[in-house]
């Protein structure tokens, strides 16, 4: 980012996020300035202390002396922790604001977006880049508030007592120029290197702790903590470059601030032992000049901060830009009466891998249509073009005869339910699981829609019934009682269309068994679509459609495909000794 687009940042970050606490940063800010004003007020108390009490002593002026820095100290404990609370909750909720923000703008991208950005590098996102960025506009408004105005007052004060002593104090300062925009580009470039190191560092433990049974099972445990480690490393390396660039201006500073008192103390030293100044002017100028060590090191480390949070701005407002490619047509056709799909001419490309290559065929209203073919021929992505998950990169997919792209994304998933062989429930109860936000099912469709889907015997003998949580993932029920959960789910959205994604495929028997009969009573009436590689299931289907390498190579039925002698037969051959006719 260059020079100049580095305040536009910090313009939409005002804009967007702290504008609207203006009225409260702005009595946070005042109380700053009384909080940095009291560091100058505390120096220049020091001369009549030092004159007054030690050297002349004025009995007398201890009680006003004393009072006075008693007071002080307490002026500065009330203004730190009513600016500090004020802007800890401002920052904490700007910051939350921000990612409930990220994660809407998310929520509304394509298929394709999840395609090339795994749900770790997300999760950094979202949560590690929010956190940069969440308390550095409140250290930039305490450096600009509190430090700023004490680094002025205490300098107001060294140039009252000494003009001359305090050019002598600040002589190395220009110094301090070309090294701080050399840092400042420096910091940029880690801190941009080690966001990301951030975002596989949390890819790599998602996908860990999710795949934990394949990595026990393949003895990978040694080899994930080694790819983890050396993740990490690098993460380190990274911070500690970041951390290095951030402490130079400071450290910087510490040089050129000991050159100053330096020189001071050979003005001075002179000056007092001929007497030409007493001590208390020289211990109230080394007390400001003191004071303002420490706002001068924060103020120098802002650029560094800065930097780190730009580039996370950086990062949260490259997601933020992001513009949906699936969006609601200006003016949404109405959703059809008639629920026939038809692919036509549907070609899909992620990059440059073609998906599929013009696809077309129907599926039937109120009917069974079957899609089989070997892994990869692209099945389960002609379910994301039915829902708009994804739009198609040429040809057409319409609902009832109206395009699917001319229809509003919400009403037209509306109009479908799936039940995949991932039946994905959430960490929540099973009747959150179910009602997916619903306000309006009654408990008695509630336990129909649970019958219907053969779970309501199970779900009866859970000790917290439908309050059960599934644990992630569902993980604590088994497969078949997550399918008939979702195929619950699906009952209760009631939608004329149906898409079925290896329904049935890794349950056992008997789990099989009630599964399929809840989905055989799901699909009574609906225009269903079937994806299957047990062949076993989709035999009755009233037509089936062989894909392969994202084309269609026939269709038919069952006993046609099969006198055909192609795919079909081949794919039949392999899972049965005799295909049946």
């Amino acid at each position: 980012m260059t020079a100049a687009a580095r305040p536009r940042l910090f313009a939409r970050l005002w804009a967007d996020y702290l504008h609207r606490w203006r009225w409260r940063m702005a009595l946070a800010f005042v109380f700053l300035l009384i909080d940095g004003s009291t560091l100058a007020a505390l120096s220049w108390m020091l001369e009549p202390l030092f004159d007054r009490v030690f050297v002349a002593g004025d009995a007398d002026a201890i009680w006003w002396v004393g009072g006075a820095i008693f007071g002080l100290f307490a002026l500065r404990a009330v203004t730190a922790v009513v600016s500090k609370t004020l802007l800890t909750a401002i920052s904490l909720r700007s910051a939350a604001q921000m990612q409930v923000d990220l994660l809407r703008r998310l929520l509304v991208l394509d298929m394709r977006f999840y395609h090339d950005n795994p749900p770790g590098a997300l999760i950094e996102r979202v949560q590690g880049d929010t956190l940069a960025v969440q308390g550095v506009w409140q250290v930039m408004v305490m450096g600009i508030g509190r430090d700023t105005i004490a680094l002025v007052a205490l300098f107001a004060v060294a140039v009252a007592i000494d003009p001359v002593w305090t050019a002598a104090a600040l002589l190395g300062a220009p110094l301090l120029i070309m090294p701080t925009v050399a840092v400042q580009r420096y910091v940029r470039r880690k801190t941009a290197v080690v966001r990301e190191q951030s975002g596989e560092r949390a890819t790599r433990l998602d996908e860990v702790f999710h795949g934990i049974a394949t990595v026990k099972l393949n003895r990978m445990e040694a080899w994930q903590a080694a790819r983890f480690g050396a993740i990490v490393e690098g993460l380190v390396k990274g911070q500690v470059r970041m951390a290095f660039g951030q402490s130079f201006i400071p450290g910087l500073i510490d040089l050129v601030t000991g050159l100053g008192f330096f020189l001071v103390l050979l003005l001075a030293g002179e000056q007092i032992i001929s007497g030409q100044r007493s001590l208390g002017e020289f211990m109230s100028f080394f007390t400001a000049m003191s004071l303002a060590f420490q706002p001068l090191r924060r103020l120098g480390a802002l650029a560094g901060t800065w930097q780190v949070a730009a580039a996370s701005l950086e990062r949260i407002y490259a997601f933020l830009d992001l513009r949906p490619a699936v969006v609601a047509p200006a003016r949404p056709a109405a959703l059809p009466s008639g629920t026939e799909v038809r692919f036509a001419d549907v070609r899909l490309s992620y990059g440059a891998a073609e998906v599929l290559r013009g696809v077309s065929f129907t599926a039937e209203a109120g009917r069974r249509t079957a899609i089989v073919g070997p892994s990869g021929a692209g099945k389960s992505t002609l379910f994301h073009l039915v829902t708009r998950l994804v739009d198609p990169t040429s040809g057409t997919v319409t609902l009832g005869g109206v395009p699917v792209a001319a229809l509003d994304p919400e009403a037209l998933r509306g109009q479908v339910a799936v039940v995949s062989q991932d039946a994905w429930l959430f960490d929540e109860t099973l009747r959150d699981n179910l009602l997916m936000g619903r306000t309006d099912v009654s408990d008695a469709a509630l336990r129909a829609a649970l019958e219907a889907a053969n779970a309501a015997e199970f779900v009866d003998r859970l000790p917290q019934g439908l309050e059960t949580r599934a644990g992630p993932r569902g993980s604590a029920l088994s497969g078949g009682q997550r399918q008939r959960i979702a195929i619950a789910r699906a009952v209760l959205r009631d939608a004329p269309v149906l898409l079925l994604d290896e329904a049935t495929s890794a349950l056992d028997a008997a789990s099989e068994r009630l599964v399929s009969e809840a989905l055989a009573r799901l699909s009574a009436g609906r225009t269903t679509l079937v994806i299957a590689h047990r062949l076993s299931t989709v035999q009755d289907a009233d037509h089936i459609v062989v894909l392969d390498q994202g084309r269609v190579v026939d269709e038919g039925r069952h006993d046609a495909l099969l006198a055909r002698g192609g795919l079909y037969a081949a794919l039949c051959r392999g899972q049965f000794a005799e295909p049946r006719g």
